[in-house]
């Protein structure tokens, strides 16, 4: 099974656990699984149409998704997509 690593500002919603085995055939369908085994995460991966939210970034190993096909890049069984959600802050 693939593995999804849930990065530390989302493990609260996932019960402080740090990855996820699903057997999504597709990006999209993966995280999907994520969201359903840990609805709290819904509302932060996706946007209301059900697209993986424009400010988080997935990568599958070190490639990102978006320079691949996106939601509907396939996911072989020893993958590792990696979510990365956008982190705002700082001193001007």
């Amino acid at each position: 099974m693939a593995k999804i690593i849930i990065p530390t500002p989302l493990r609260k919603f996932t019960d402080n656990t740090s990855s996820f085995e699903t057997s999504g055939n597709t990006v999209q369908e993966a995280i999907e699984q994520l969201a359903q085994a840990h609805s709290g995460l819904e509302r932060h991966l996706f946007d209301d149409n059900r697209n993986i939210r424009s400010f988080i970034k997935v990568y599958l190993g070190e490639d990102d998704i978006n320079s691949l096909e996106k939601g509907a890049t396939a996911v072989a069984s020893n993958a590792v997509i990696s979510i990365v959600p956008a982190i705002a802050g700082g001193i001007n």
